[in-house]
């Protein structure tokens, strides 16, 4: 049976990897529609290659020139409205939420209110208002499959378990571009070597989470929201290789690991065929060539963010929300050379150190929270 999909984000890097899984079997697949962003060229491409029926991108002036280049058949639509279109009006059965940063959670929430599973690479729409997406999944009895790495390893591991049997969880996290130097080596790195990761494929602003830990933090509070456990149960191990994905532990003391190459396509593809699995365009893992797996407790005076993200989410409310906003202020300006690479911590810092968290936040709350954190962000340190 052809599986029906719609993929916002779909000139990113898990928008680009998830066309590709299609692309390899395009018979189990029917693209309904697609979003980008500016990449016009990119999406150009990609609507001729695989015929959806509605496609947006950012802007009024973007989607005249796209609708010059594509089949007449495609409807075009932009900007926000945009996204809730392709988000939630469509046929498609899955949603893949692969968006960059807080601008996934309202047409996240219009696909769930739609009826649509949700394949979610978007970490940050847990993290800005998992309490009102979860309460809406469940509402509307979809299913929220994730595709980062380390949850559809829990997820994998967690298949056929019963969930009062899981002690605590481990998600293992390769440390980023900088993980073998100390905080004094990091003054002074630029941009550039920020986005050098040692083996993952993925976006600017991931990357560079990746190599301050951010990114292991918004992981941590996604992992809260979607296994429904608490931070004591949510461990994070140095795991240099990238090769065990994350792990399990159960109450008899077993560890239940799910494990492969560094390659976004295998969790992405396992997203869009559950509970089936089928054949991948990726390499097979082979142990005895890589020989040794090594790990390190998590330092978290050398990470400060992933001590700061466990403080947010312990707090809860809107301090996940202000944590993610700032980071994404911070990382913007450390990307255009206004910030060193400490200084982003700092901001975050700075950002949480001037706000007074609110419990049980509505919907539009989480937004002025949002805006709020991002206009101090942006004035932090100057």
């Amino acid at each position: 049976m052809t599986k029906r999909i719609a993929i916002l984000g779909s000139t990113g890097s898990i928008g680009t990897q998830t066309l590709d899984v299609i692309a390899h079997e395009p018979e189990r697949y029917q693209v309904e529609a697609l979003s980008g962003g500016y990449n016009l060229a990119l999406l150009i491409q990609q609507v001729n290659q695989f015929r959806p029926k509605f496609v947006s991108i950012a802007n009024k002036a973007l989607a005249d020139e796209l609708a010059l280049h594509i089949p007449s058949g495609t409807k075009v639509y932009y900007g926000d409205d945009g996204l809730i279109q392709t988000a939630a009006g469509t046929d498609a059965d899955l949603v893949v939420t692969a968006l960059v940063g807080s601008q996934g959670l309202r047409p996240t929430l219009a696909a769930i209110d739609a009826g649509k599973h949700i394949g979610l690479a978007n970490k940050e729409t847990l993290v800005s208002a998992g309490h009102i997406v979860m309460n809406a999944v469940k509402r509307k009895g979809v299913s929220l499959l994730p595709i980062d790495s380390e949850h559809s390893a829990i997820f994998q591991c967690l298949n056929g378990e019963n969930r009062t049997d899981v002690a605590s969880i481990t998600l293992t996290a390769s440390g980023g571009s900088f993980r073998d130097r100390s905080r004094k080596e990091l003054e002074g790195v630029t941009v550039e070597q920020a986005l050098r990761h040692p083996n993952w494929s993925m976006g600017a602003k991931i990357t560079i989470d990746s190599a301050t830990m951010v990114n292991k933090g918004l992981e941590v509070m996604e992992a809260h929201w979607l296994f429904e456990l608490s931070y004591d149960q949510i461990n994070v191990l140095l795991h240099p290789e990238s090769v065990i994905h994350s792990y399990v532990h159960f109450v008899d003391h077993s560890i239940i690991a799910q494990l492969g190459n560094p390659d976004m396509r295998i969790p992405i593809q396992y997203a869009l065929t559950y509970p089936n699995r089928f054949a991948t365009p990726t390499k097979p893992l082979n142990l005895a060539e890589i020989g040794k797996l090594h790990f390190r407790d998590m330092d978290y005076a050398r990470f400060p963010c992933l001590r700061m993200a466990y403080e947010c989410g312990r707090q809860g409310g809107s301090a996940p929300t202000v944590f993610n906003a700032a980071n994404e202020m911070a990382v913007a300006r450390f990307l255009k050379g206004e910030l060193s690479f400490l200084q982003i911590e700092n901001v975050i810092e700075e950002t949480l150190q001037h706000h007074t968290v609110i419990d049980e936040p509505t919907l539009e709350v989480i937004h002025e929270v949002d805006q709020w954190a991002r206009a101090c962000a942006a004035e932090a340190l100057l």
